[in-house]
């Protein structure tokens, strides 16, 4: 097992499904939002905004799923049990791996439930 450098480590691995997710929360209402108060008006359809949000939303899974897997090899690095709680730079490691596993989950669920609402939704109104 290949010794680990802590210096080459960042917390910021954390926040990579988080953010996008954040990012198509936000992209996925402004877009409906100038959609609807400067293109189609108060009772206009959202077929266009429909199709954006599943390409944002493809976009989002597909960076959320690679974060995932990035995570989930992490987690699984050497060959430690479970619970990752000792001082060492592996069990750190695997723990940041855990944990980031997790938050890419969370994000998304979270990703889907955005692009949810758009499919309920057909009109402006």
């Amino acid at each position: 097992m290949p010794e680990l450098h802590e210096r080459h480590e960042n917390l910021w691995v954390l926040v990579y499904a988080p953010a996008l997710w954040a990012a198509h929360f936000l992209l996925s209402y402004v877009t409906a939002a100038i959609w609807c108060a400067r293109v189609v008006g108060r009772d206009g359809s959202l077929g266009t905004v429909q199709v954006l949000v599943g390409l944002y939303t493809l976009v989002a899974l597909i960076g959320i799923g690679l974060t995932a897997r990035r995570a989930l090899r992490r987690h699984q690095y050497g060959d430690s049990s479970l619970p990752h709680d000792e001082d060492t730079p592996e069990d750190r490691y695997r723990f940041l791996g855990w944990a980031t596993l997790l938050l890419s989950g969370l994000s998304a669920v979270a990703t889907i439930y955005v692009a949810v609402v758009v499919l309920f939704v057909d009109t402006c109104h």
